[in-house]
């Protein structure tokens, strides 16, 4: 299978002499990069020189990448250059992006703790692979650099199409939600002028999809996601929700707001409500 440029290593943390893992890697790192941090000097005619700094900038962030994702044990290939250097130049150096849009409904707090949040999605097109590997990290990772290539360029428009956040990631469970389905679809809302006509993709890998309106319950939480922790935030979720019936119970969903290397992620669980007239008593 074509894993989109995106391998597991089997190393440890990353190289102690390259750059500060720190500040690891996200998306809003990405796209935050300035010409200042990234330009170098250079000798001969101008159109010289700003070739050779956009070749030595793709290498720079190209290089960051992998440094920050080894220590998370993720190996991003060289073929993921272009990607990333088209993301942060079409995003110009700002960190703004589009949000999937949503209406709050309500919002349980206790204690100034937020429980879950109520909110309405509308219905738009998505951008879906399934990976099916041996574990989530490596299923969100072949994933997510797949949707990447397919913003960046590798669709019908060849060109790049916007970031959109959450990226979502559809989990299923066991009926006592204590294991996760090898298959796990990874989804990229299409941004606002794409939603009347999406680009298609090159990689059949993908598919455009129509999710419906919905409502949704999410809930925060921060650092890595893999089974174990998804596990608990579903678990820590399902005790807030009351009724439980009214929610699907073996579906569920994972909004990153970070790429799958970081290991602070931003991160929702998400719980769909179940459409009137099928709900568990």
């Amino acid at each position: 299978m074509d894993r989109g440029g995106c391998q597991m290593s089997g190393g440890g943390g990353g190289d102690s002499s390259g750059p500060d893992n720190s500040g690891r890697i996200s998306l809003e790192d990405l796209e935050s990069f300035s010409e200042d941090q990234l330009s170098d000097s250079g000798n001969g005619s101008l159109e010289e020189r700003e070739t050779m700094q956009e070749e030595e900038e793709s290498v720079r962030l190209l290089h960051y990448w992998q440094d920050v994702a080894r220590g998370h044990q993720v190996e991003v290939a060289p073929e993921m250059a272009e990607p990333i250097q088209q993301l942060t130049t079409n995003n110009q150096g700002h960190s703004s992006r589009e949000h999937v849009p949503f209406t709050v409904l309500g919002r349980k707090e206790k204690c100034g703790e937020l429980l879950y949040e109520k909110r309405q999605y509308e219905k738009g097109h998505w951008a879906c692979t399934t990976m099916r590997e041996e574990t989530y990290e490596q299923s969100i990772c072949y994933g997510f650099m797949k949707i990447m290539r397919y913003i960046c360029q590798q669709n019908s428009l060849e060109s790049y199409l916007g970031m959109t956040l959450p990226i979502v990631t559809v989990v299923t469970t066991d009926e006592s939600h204590s294991t996760i389905s090898n298959d796990v679809k990874v989804a990229y809302f299409l941004p606002t002028e794409h939603q009347a006509q999406p680009p298609q993709p090159n990689d059949t890998d993908i598919t455009i999809e129509i999710w419906p309106a919905a409502t949704v319950y999410t809930r925060p939480f921060t650092g890595p996601t893999n089974e174990v922790t998804i596990i608990q935030q579903i678990n820590t979720m399902a005790e807030q929700l009351e009724p439980a019936g009214e929610c699907v119970n073996d579906s569920f969903m994972v909004a990153g707001y970070t790429n799958p290397a970081h290991i602070n992620r931003q991160n929702e669980i998400w719980f769909l409500e179940r459409p009137r007239g099928t709900r568990e008593d």
